[in-house]
């Protein structure tokens, strides 16, 4: 059978205290809401339904990107309500799943689970709590089936000790669920239409009960307060270093280490602490990135090493560079093979060529720059004239003497040497030497002035 997803995602979040709705603060950074989405998918969804409510056109323009149909629930009256609100949006005759924008951790095999051999049936994901409070209690049978739902404020004292609880995510044929919702009332102290009351009125109708569970808790559980947000982004992101260390990536620290994306990170790499990782970032086998690095969409090579307070943006390092530390690789930039930069070097938009280096506070941008050349320090590539940008190309063999300025646009011959201290505005041809300063002057009984009393 084909399946339809409906997020629910229209719950105000009071208690994160933020303008920001609550589906859209991040774990990993990435929506809650994204993060339920993205599960969606990879369970092969016929079609996602979210249902929106509190900060609706923030959610929707955020996640324009969602291949999903949008319907506004404009009053929160419970759960049942705002599935009720998927009714004229969604496929009837698929099996409909109801997930939480809020419950960003909910893996794809444990859906899968709970989908297998549910036609015909309705399936619940449970989980056994040892402190179950303000949750909805299983009810079961003597024959272990269950008969319904019971949420903690509607609860005896003896229902109040049953330790398995509901975690709101259920599937059911489209037609049976809207048949069952069609049938619940308000009656409760909440004054809601609770979801919960079709698993009762399911029983009576003699439809098969199927429950399923997670091998964690951590994956049901919901965001309501940023204390809840800290504590998930921390498992989040533990489970994926223990992926890593698996895999043959050594970690200074597991618990100091932030995936943001999707790292595909090779055996023999080794990763200091307090390192953040965004977007999709390859680094090859054999590559040490030090403390406090930032790397985003980035491809790093093997052998690598980057060195301590760098950040790295869609850049490309090639195999056996050296980076930093200090340093900072802007968009567009590419080493190639055994390029080495420098403390305090900021290079952008730039080809860097095969074993050339810029080892000291110097900055490249829109350069082409050619083998084996020495960028000496304070050197810089002046490639704006506060209108546009300007390229400068540098060939093979180039030594660049400390505090030159190459003014682009302007290109420089291969074998060429600038001297210190050079201001280059003309381009150059091979295996010339290049000098431009003032002439020294030494001036004799030269009086230093002296502070006025």
């Amino acid at each position: 059978m084909s399946l339809s997803v409906v997020i629910l995602a229209a719950g105000k979040g009071t208690r994160m205290k933020s303008s920001t709705p609550k589906v859209l603060h991040k774990l990993a950074n990435k929506p809650l809401v994204e993060h339920v989405y993205d599960t969606a998918i990879g369970l092969g969804a016929e079609e996602v339904i979210v249902i929106y409510g509190h900060g609706g056109e923030q959610v929707k323009q955020t996640c324009s990107h969602f291949d999903a149909k949008w319907v506004e629930q404009k009053e929160q009256l419970g759960t049942g309500h705002a599935v009720m609100q998927a009714f004229d949006s969604v496929n009837l005759n698929n099996n409909v799943l109801v997930l939480y924008g809020d419950v960003p951790l909910t893996k794809q095999e444990t859906l899968e689970e709970l989908l297998k051999g549910s036609e015909g049936k309705l399936a619940l994901l449970s989980v056994n709590l040892d402190e179950p409070f303000g949750y909805g209690r299983i009810l079961r049978n003597d024959k272990g089936q269950v008969t319904g739902i019971v949420e903690q404020k509607d609860a005896t004292e003896e229902q109040q000790n049953i330790q398995e609880v509901n975690t709101g995510i259920l599937a059911c044929n489209g037609e049976t669920l809207k048949r069952l919702l069609n049938n619940i009332d308000n009656k409760n102290s909440q004054g809601e239409y609770y979801l919960t009351d079709i698993f009762e009125l399911a029983e009576k109708d003699n439809i098969e009960i199927k429950t399923a569970q997670p091998k964690a808790s951590y994956e049901v559980e919901g965001i309501n307060n940023r204390l809840q947000l800290a504590t998930l982004e921390r498992i989040y992101q533990r489970n994926i270093a223990d992926e890593l260390m698996t895999d043959g990536v050594a970690l200074a620290d597991p618990s100091r280490i932030d995936i943001r994306g999707n790292a595909n990170i090779s055996n023999d790499v080794f990763i200091d602490i307090n390192v953040v990782i965004e977007g999709d970032v390859n680094i090859g086998r054999g590559s040490n990135i030090g403390p406090n690095c930032v790397i985003i969409n980035s491809s790093i090579g093997e052998d690598v090493n980057i060195k301590a307070n760098c950040v790295i943006e869609n850049a490309v390092v090639e195999n056996n560079c050296e980076v930093g530390p200090y340093a900072r690789l802007r968009p567009d930039t590419h080493l190639r093979q055994n390029a080495k930069i420098g403390n305090f070097v900021e290079i952008k938009k730039a080809n860097i060529g095969e074993g050339s280096k810029v080892n000291h506070l110097s900055y490249v941008g829109d350069t082409e720059m050619g083998k084996n050349v020495n960028v000496g320090a304070g050197t810089i590539t002046c490639n704006y004239d506060g209108a546009n940008k300007f390229k400068t190309i540098i060939g093979d063999n180039v030594f660049v003497g400390s505090d030159s300025q190459l003014v682009a646009p302007v290109k420089i011959g291969d074998g060429v040497t600038i001297g210190a201290g050079a201001t280059v505005t003309k381009d150059v041809e091979e295996d010339m030497l290049v000098i431009s300063r003032a002439p020294q002057k030494s001036i004799t009984g030269w009086q230093r002035p002296t502070k006025k009393k």
